[in-house]
């Protein structure tokens, strides 16, 4: 039987009771498949229990084949090496047994000869330049999520269950994962809003609150057909309004008819001429009429209401979120970042930056690039004041924002409207349900504790908080701003700083958001 996951009637909810997907039905097949939606729709949760750790409410999944998982992120113990995380730390310790001469011959029958070649190819694979006996906390981030990756790959499974492969990976790690992704003939299912990425995938299956949806083909293909689905479901609603507002005035025309007529039989009954028992006949047949009519119109108006709040569901999940910031006045010449002859390092004699100079005036735009561990978090500590250099000067003579990938200027045990009451303590109530449904954090949902939301909501209630008010930084400092957004959360992030007139220090790996943000200028580590 061919290797598939078949994910059926499956029923899943928050642990406080809120559902995530409700008699969700799936199938993948041995192809490369995107799983795509917006931030806190499930996504995470469905991989946990396609590859068997966490149990649904309701409903099964079935898996022909062996399944390998890369989860966002890696823990490691301090004596943990490279070995350890392939499984093959046995296995290496026979093989230097019997090089040293020291193996039985019943333990040289089971010796894995070309066991280190192999490991040396699946690193390879990936772009690390490492061996099996490499300490995985001698690696950074981004190169530990590449050796879990081939860790994966030597594996060789029929199914690879991927959630957000490219996060915190350097240029060239993204492209190793794409290009590995790109070959791979098996069966993948790959969490990622890393558009690239996606562009190798054979099908997308977006995660919505009415479901799943598979889409053939790629990223590009599965855009252009939401595209059209988008106007399509517009349009839908266009006539479901205008059906709802003739019905309205139909149904107002009516009784305004009924009433007449009634108005005029009790004239000529008061005339005379009409005797009373024909008038009751009258008044009867009046009163049955007005009543079948008015509840034919009712039945209509609420078949009508019900398609409009359909077609509005629909626009709810198919319209992109939309950001608007607004303007920070900075002028055109103004300096808003100075560093001077900067150096710093951890350990004494050891600089991770060295003389570093350079100057940011007006809405400038900077990418801060390089590989894992070239200083780049460094040096946005430096620029924050987080770190101090062990020579030269930084200075920011304006007001800036810090979003990293932790997020901490959030209080976690606090709501989002807190947060932002904190953060603008001039801002009223209405501003500040205003600036939050900007941003997706409508009426309840601005009342989450921060501490309960996802990666991605967690960093669009910081954008929210900081760039909601009357008056956003003219400096905004961006660490890895994408990691955990959602696709359509990307999208709508890059409008909103591209309207942003202010300046901005972006690290970020994801070309594509670098691109689409318009950058000036870039800063190689």
């Amino acid at each position: 039987m061919p290797a598939h996951i078949a994910v059926s009637d499956l029923s899943i909810a928050t642990p406080d009771g809120r559902p995530l997907f409700t008699r969700l039905n799936l199938g993948f097949g041995a192809e490369r498949t995107g799983l795509v939606g917006r931030n806190g729709v499930g996504k995470s949760t469905l991989l946990h229990v396609m590859s068997g750790n966490l149990l649904p409410q309701h409903g099964n999944v079935s898996a022909h084949g062996r399944l390998t998982v890369l989860r966002q992120a890696l823990q490691v113990d301090p004596d943990e090496t490279v070995a350890d995380l392939f499984g093959v730390t046995t296995a290496l310790d026979l093989l230097a047994r019997a090089e040293a001469g020291a193996a039985t011959a019943d333990e040289l029958v089971h010796a894995d000869w070309d066991l280190e070649a192999r490991i040396a190819k699946s690193l390879g694979q990936v772009g690390l330049d490492a061996s099996h006996d490499t300490a995985l906390s001698e690696l950074s981030g981004g190169q530990r999520t590449r050796a879990a990756l081939a860790a994966l790959i030597f594996a060789e499974p029929d199914f690879l269950l991927l959630d957000e492969p490219t996060n915190n990976l350097d240029r060239d790690g993204r492209r190793a994962v794409i290009d590995l992704l790109a070959g791979w003939r098996a069966g993948a299912v790959v969490i990622s809003h890393d558009r690239e990425l996606l562009d190798t995938m054979d099908a997308i299956v977006e995660l919505t609150s009415l479901g799943g949806t598979r889409y053939g083909g790629n990223w590009t293909h599965y855009r252009a057909r939401k595209s059209r689905e988008l106007a399509a479901a517009q349009h839908q609603l266009n006539d479901a309004e205008k059906r709802v507002d003739t019905l309205a005035r139909q149904a107002q025309a009516s009784a305004e008819r009924q009433a007449h007529r009634d108005q005029a039989g009790r004239k000529q009954g008061a005339k005379g001429g009409i005797p009373r028992i024909a008038l009751g006949g009258m008044k009867d047949r009046s009163e049955d009429t007005g009543g079948e009519n008015s509840r034919l119109a009712q039945r209509r108006q609420t078949q009508a209401n019900e398609v409009l709040a359909a077609a509005r569901t629909r626009i709810e999940i198919l319209q992109p979120l939309s950001v608007t910031i607004p303007s920070t006045g900075l002028a055109t010449g103004r300096t808003v970042l100075q560093v001077d002859n900067v150096s710093f390092g951890y350990a004494p004699g050891q600089p991770i930056i060295c003389d570093l100079s350079f100057s940011i005036t007006g809405p400038e735009r900077i990418a801060v690039t390089g590989p894992n561990g070239s200083g780049k978090t460094t040096l946005l500590g430096l620029i924050t004041g987080v770190l101090y250099p062990t020579s030269g000067a930084v200075r920011t003579p304006v007001d800036h924002a810090m979003l990293d990938q932790q997020v901490s200027l959030l209080d976690s045990a606090q709501t989002i409207r807190d947060n932002f009451r904190r953060l603008h303590p001039l801002a009223d109530e209405n501003t500040c349900r205003a600036a939050l449904a900007r941003f997706m954090f409508r009426a309840d949902a601005a009342l989450q504790i921060v501490a309960t939301l996802s990666g991605g909501q967690m960093l669009r209630a910081a954008l929210a908080c900081v760039m909601g008010g009357v008056a956003p930084p003219p400096l905004l400092i961006l660490d890895e701003p994408t990691n955990h957004l959602d696709v359509d959360s990307i999208e709508a992030v890059e409008a909103g700083l591209r309207a942003y007139d202010g300046a901005l220090v972006v690290v970020s790996h994801d070309e594509t958001f670098l691109q689409n943000i318009g950058i000036t200028r870039r800063l190689e580590l």
